[in-house]
């Protein structure tokens, strides 16, 4: 699969958040053009709280902001759901690292 121009779908159960055109490749990192739906907005607040976080570089709070997020949404490449990601959404943007394939635990 080329992740050049890629389309990655962001849901929430059966509910499309959004969408990211992929138009960099900066492994392991894919960055695009994010296009949110309607429903983006119950989960904006999420993603605005990991980016003050990250910008504050208050790491050690990371992990329980970032939770909800792992927890609640999936994406999917044209393949279908990915097991693991970390996923920014800032304005426009979106930037992520994904891995598929039996996690460790």
């Amino acid at each position: 699969m080329s992740q050049d121009e890629t389309v990655w779908r962001l849901m929430r159960e059966d509910a499309l958040m959004g969408t990211i055109t992929v138009d960099e490749a900066d492994f392991p990192w894919l960055r695009g053009r994010f296009v949110p739906e309607r429903a983006f907005e119950e989960v904006k607040p999420w993603f605005d709280e990991v980016h003050v976080i990250v910008e504050a570089e208050e790491f050690e709070r990371f992990d329980d902001a970032y939770d909800r997020i792992e927890g609640a949404l999936t994406l999917l490449s044209s393949s279908g759901p990915v097991d693991e990601f970390l996923l920014h959404i800032h304005e426009d943007r979106a930037w992520f690292r994904w891995h598929d394939g039996p996690s460790g635990g």
